[in-house]
């Protein structure tokens, strides 16, 4: 189906069941709603919906596919967004408002919401809400921080117990090894001894060495080169059994420093057990993180004092731009209430009484320091009390059209959709509520669904929602009136089965009217 709306005020009529849902659900669904693949007629493998707007003089083609398997792609002039992307473009293009939003009257965020699009404070609240992300942060690090300590003077105590007995170790790097290289040479001392003195004797003993037998050899006996290499061999055979002599005199059986080894080495084993190490160097490693840790706790106090300081600051400016902002909100309080009391005079209810009041909240949230409440009096001599407490089902419908209409002029929305508003209203209140939809259409597109003829036949443009039944199901039309078809229509409004004379006249009449 294809429909275009007009602009201006255009009613929906149709009874119950007809199918209008169906119209709501495909502009929920194209302005970002959550898709749910029963949207899809039985049979089909997918679905369709578009809606073009016209925003300051630029089209947007909005286009939302939804598969039955459950997949959704959203495109904007033929270019893929994504759903944040088109919840935020709707938020500026139409707003609709179904029955259940005037529950919103008890939400103080709503509320909120409210004064502050009359009071055109988005600088205010963009100051706010820096702020306040700045002072969460830091107000989040602090108590971390606290908890960090908290749980670090707890352990406090084993830590330094455990840097002491590392401490206390003197550890080394490297010296696992040579401990391991020094208790060998002192457990095998007297072999060692041997095997070097044989090897002594072999290079420059008394009964013939080899060191010997290279000196005999005379430069007659041998070629130039060949007593080169063997002067060169005898040095370094010099050297090597002057080296093996003092390691021979150093090489001494010590029971009492093998003792002394072996219970450094039992320490250490000891330690890298206990602390889950492999080697000396890990425990090194370990004692320096220990440490790092004990200087740490005493600098919690400092680090405390620093965070406390900082958090503090942020909190002033927090402070001082939430009176900012609530200042602005308080500028609009009495204009808000005022135009509402006007409005709802308008709509019947003669003497109501409404007043905006803005109360310190117990904590700073993200929107601000105060608990906005719209009060709210219908009859002279009764105290004003909060809305959603005292009004009722009438009074809220006529309550939130006058915001709505207070709103729509302030943030100039181009689209507004009334999902039958007029619930719990009718006679000439209905005609009052009617021609405030005609006002508001005068500036902007205005759709209305609609039971009462009062404000059916003050449309621009007329749309009837109907069923029809093919032979293989049933389907919803929506189509707009010519003016006789118009009179017909709203005289069926007003009558329980077919439209009498009486009806169709009056209804002729209601047509005059708008």
């Amino acid at each position: 189906m294809e429909l275009e709306l007009g602009e201006g005020f255009t009613v929906l009529t149709g009874e119950t069941g007809a199918g209008k849902s169906i119209l709501l659900g495909a502009l929920a669904l194209v302005m970002g709603a959550k898709a749910d693949t029963k949207t899809i007629t039985e049979g089909e493998e997918r679905c369709v919906i578009e809606a073009t707007f016209v925003d300051h003089g630029e089209e947007l083609l909005i286009r939302r596919e939804l598969s039955r398997n459950g997949r959704s792609r959203s495109f904007v002039n033929d270019e893929v967004v994504s759903m944040a992307e088109l919840k935020s473009l709707s938020t500026r293009l139409i707003d609709i408002h179904s029955q259940h939003q005037n529950l919103l009257l008890g939400d103080s965020g709503f509320q909120t919401d409210v004064v502050d699009a009359i009071a055109h404070n988005q600088t205010e609240r963009d100051a706010y809400a820096t702020r306040y992300e700045v002072f969460n942060t830091a107000d989040e690090a602090l108590r971390s921080l606290k908890t960090e300590a908290a749980k670090a003077q707890k352990e406090a105590d084993y830590i330094l117990f455990q840097l002491g007995q590392l401490q206390e170790a003197h550890l080394q790097a490297g010296e696992q090894e040579e401990l391991d290289k020094e208790e060998y040479t002192l457990s095998h001392a007297e072999d060692i001894r041997m095997h070097i003195s044989e090897a002594i004797a072999l290079l420059d003993g008394d009964n013939g060495s080899l060191l010997q037998a290279l000196h005999s050899i005379h430069l007659s006996d041998v070629s130039a080169e060949l007593q080169e290499r063997i002067e060169s061999s005898y040095i370094e055979l010099k050297d090597i059994t002057d080296e093996l002599s003092h390691t021979l005199s150093n090489t001494v059986a010590d029971p009492q420093r093998l003792a002394e080894v072996q219970e450094r080495q039992m320490l250490l084993q000891s330690l890298m057990h206990k602390f889950n190490c492999r080697t000396v160097d890990e425990l090194i490693a370990e004692q320096e993180r220990l440490a790092q840790q004990a200087e740490k706790l005493d600098s919690y106090d400092e680090q405390i004092a620093q965070l406390t300081a900082e958090r503090d600051k942020a909190f002033a400016k927090m402070e001082k731009a939430a009176e900012a902002l609530t200042k602005s909100r308080l500028s609009v309080c009495k204009p808000i209430a005022e135009h509402l009391m006007s409005d709802l005079s308008e709509l019947g209810i003669a003497h109501a009484n409404m007043a905006v009041q803005i109360t310190p909240a117990d904590d700073y949230t993200p929107s601000g320091h105060d608990t906005v409440d719209f009060l709210f009096a219908a009859n002279l001599g009764q105290t004003m009390q909060r809305v959603a407490d005292v009004a009722s089902g009438g009074e809220t419908a006529r309550i939130m059209l006058a915001i709505k209409a207070l709103t729509a002029d302030t943030t100039a929305l181009p689209t507004i959709i009334f999902d039958e508003i007029d619930t719990g209203v009718s006679g000439s209140t209905a005609t009052r509520m009617g021609q405030i939809l005609m006002r508001m259409g005068m500036s902007r597109q205005v759709i209305a669904i609609t039971h009462l003829p009062q404000i059916a036949a003050l449309g621009k443009q007329h749309l009837k929602v109907y069923k029809q039944d093919t032979a293989t199901r049933t389907e919803t039309h929506i189509s707009p009136l010519r003016h006789e078809e118009r009179i017909r229509e709203i005289a069926a409004l007003m009558s329980s089965g077919a439209p009498t004379e009486a009806a169709l006249h009056t209804a002729a009449e209601l047509l005059g009217q708008g």
